[in-house]
């Protein structure tokens, strides 16, 4: 990266710190209280908090309102934007605008399909794909240069990411579409939430023999789950989601007053797991509202305090 450190995130992971992140989800409707409640229970303990961009293709608060809130409060946001619902236009014109409000991360997504959210026959847009949107933020940073080739008088210099998901079919293209997202510019990678640690340490071995985990930040992505029903759903109709039948079980072998806190033990195990693996960076933590947990979490984890 040739102008030097971008964000805070970037400098925590640039110094070979174990990076800590955490999502967050904006509100069904306009008030600030809300995104600011859960930015309070994530405050000292992430290095940066990722705000989605229209979740399940369902309306909610702007990704970019959200990370304004939050970066008033002192905490580093990194901003979701999907292709489903912008043309290059509004994409580039939203980067710019985002950077001018300090934000200085963002992970670039294809968004989920709006069939399976709220407004079913909304028309999307994906005039590019995530790939082309890494590239074209990339190439703005870098180059000064938005599509067209028109020199921008100031480039949004943002730490661009990327997701991955190790766990989706075919297994061997997983590592080649790695590849493509870091050549196109991502910086850093936030996966899937790993629940199969055998195919996620053989993801990473791959990854390691083509010498992709020196040239990217690999964030692996955790998710504590509160109960057996839970860990079936996402099992059964979340797409890309491997949950092996012995955790299932494990979630399933647990009272039920008491579940929460086997979703809790399985998550601290599988991050000293990840801890452990060379080329993995930091963890991800997406405690789908249950912000509350994450304190919790990284204490319990041995992962504060935050450098």
């Amino acid at each position: 990266m040739k102008n030097g450190l971008y964000s805070r995130l970037h400098q925590v992971l640039s110094n070979g710190a174990f990076a800590v992140t955490a999502e967050c989800g904006p509100p069904r409707g306009a008030d600030p209280d809300i995104i600011k409640k859960k930015g309070e229970l994530l405050t000292g303990y992430v290095h940066a908090v990722n705000v989605t961009d229209n979740q399940t293709a369902i309306v909610r608060m702007s990704s970019i309102s959200a990370c304004v809130h939050l970066e008033n409060m002192g905490l580093e946001p990194v901003m979701q934007m999907v292709t489903r619902d912008r043309n290059r236009i509004a994409l580039q014109s939203d980067i710019m605008g985002a950077f001018s409000l300090g934000i200085k991360n963002v992970l670039c997504l294809t968004g989920d399909h709006q069939t399976f959210g709220s407004q079913p026959e909304a028309l999307n847009v994906h005039d590019i794909d995530s790939m082309n949107l890494i590239r074209t933020v990339y190439t703005m940073r870098e180059k000064g240069q938005d599509m067209s080739g028109f020199d921008l008088k100031l480039p949004p210099r943002m730490f661009i990411g990327a997701a991955a998901n190790p766990f989706a079919d075919p297994f061997d293209f997983r590592v080649i579409r790695l590849a493509k997202k870091i050549d196109a510019g991502a910086d850093f990678i936030q996966t899937q939430c790993v629940y199969n640690m055998v195919r996620f340490k053989e993801w990473m071995k791959m990854a390691e023999q083509e010498g992709l985990t020196e040239k990217v930040h690999i964030l692996a992505g955790v998710t504590p789950l509160k109960s057996k029903g839970m860990a079936q759903y996402m099992s059964e109709r979340v797409a890309g989601m491997d949950i092996p039948d012995a955790m299932i079980k494990r979630m399933g072998g647990a009272p039920k007053e008491k579940a929460p806190e086997e979703g809790v033990k399985i998550c601290l195990d599988t991050i000293a797991e990840l801890r452990e693996i060379n080329g993995v960076h930091g963890v991800h933590i997406m405690a789908i509202e249950w912000e509350e947990i994450v304190g919790e979490i990284v204490e319990r984890a041995g992962l504060m305090p935050r450098p």
